[in-house]
């Protein structure tokens, strides 16, 4: 659109012209620990919308604002997802992928937590952007609220059936609670927006998921509702996201955690998830 157009241009030109005033002592752009210089090599996810898919995304996005910030071209490159994120953080941060593609300068999509960050240290794991959580969007004429104990929240769904992404933190919750007695009422697909599908379809009554995935795929949707999820038995029900780069990379790292916050400030972050059709969450201490 046209009016997007003219606020990225003006917010590269004064990204351009501040990054100076802002970055650590002895640390201006040319200086940062890139591969090439004037250009930050941006690593996110592969097909995985709403965040990275084919040139497009709250990620993407959100990388060419990161570069603007720091007056650097920005280069973004998608690296499709290994078996877990310890694999995904050596293939798209500190070595490289076997196919052959390099790194990034840095990664988005990082979840930050201490334990995780002790057991990678060849990276730096910083600046969350944003709060992901865990999500079920329901059929309300089929399901009630989802609130109180998995007993009490999930005893729908020994009648009705629910669709989740195979493989995945929902999927397997929902195959185990309730000592598996859902099992039979779980319907897996390739990704939550095809869950979605088949809900406005009526072949499930429900879908689990991450909230940003469910946003997305129920943008132009009002027939259902969407409860985040906070039942006692699921151990992880949301998480910072933020971004990493290599261990010894501390000025850059310093350099992005500053243009993050300048973002968060200025409210540009908010407006890159909205555009998306998604709902922002500040982590704790960054409004």
């Amino acid at each position: 659109m046209k009016t997007d157009l003219t606020r990225r241009t003006l917010l590269r030109a004064s990204g351009a012209l501040l990054a100076g005033a802002w970055l650590p002592a002895g640390a201006a752009a040319a200086d940062l620990e890139l591969q090439q210089a004037g250009t930050l090599r941006i690593a996110v996810y592969a097909d995985f919308p709403p965040y990275s898919a084919r040139g497009k995304g709250v990620d993407v996005a959100l990388g060419e604002a990161l570069a603007e910030q720091l007056g650097l071209r920005p280069q973004i490159v998608e690296i499709p997802a290994d078996e877990d994120m310890n694999d995904d953080l050596r293939n798209m941060v500190w070595r490289g992928h076997y196919l052959g593609t390099k790194p990034g300068d840095v990664m988005l999509h990082v979840p930050v937590d201490a334990n995780f960050a002790r057991r990678n240290d060849k990276v730096r794991i910083f600046a969350p952007y944003f709060i992901e959580s865990m999500a079920i969007a329901r059929n309300p004429a089929r399901v009630g609220p989802i609130a109180g104990s998995a007993a009490v929240a999930f005893e729908v769904f020994t009648r009705e059936k629910i669709g989740a992404e195979v493989d995945t933190h929902g999927s397997d919750f929902m195959l185990q609670v309730l000592n598996g007695r859902l099992r039979d009422n779980v319907v897996h697909f390739r990704s939550v927006a095809e869950a979605a599908e088949a809900m406005k379809r009526g072949e499930v009554a429900a879908v689990i998921g991450t909230m940003s995935q469910i946003e997305a795929a129920l943008a132009d949707e009002g027939r259902f509702e969407i409860d985040r999820l906070g039942v006692p038995e699921m151990r992880v029900t949301e998480w910072a996201v933020g971004m990493a780069v290599k261990a010894e990379h501390g000025e850059l790292a310093e350099a992005l955690s500053k243009a993050v916050a300048q973002l968060q400030r200025s409210g540009e972050i908010t407006r890159i998830f909205a555009q998306h059709g998604l709902t922002h969450r500040l982590p704790p201490g960054a409004d």
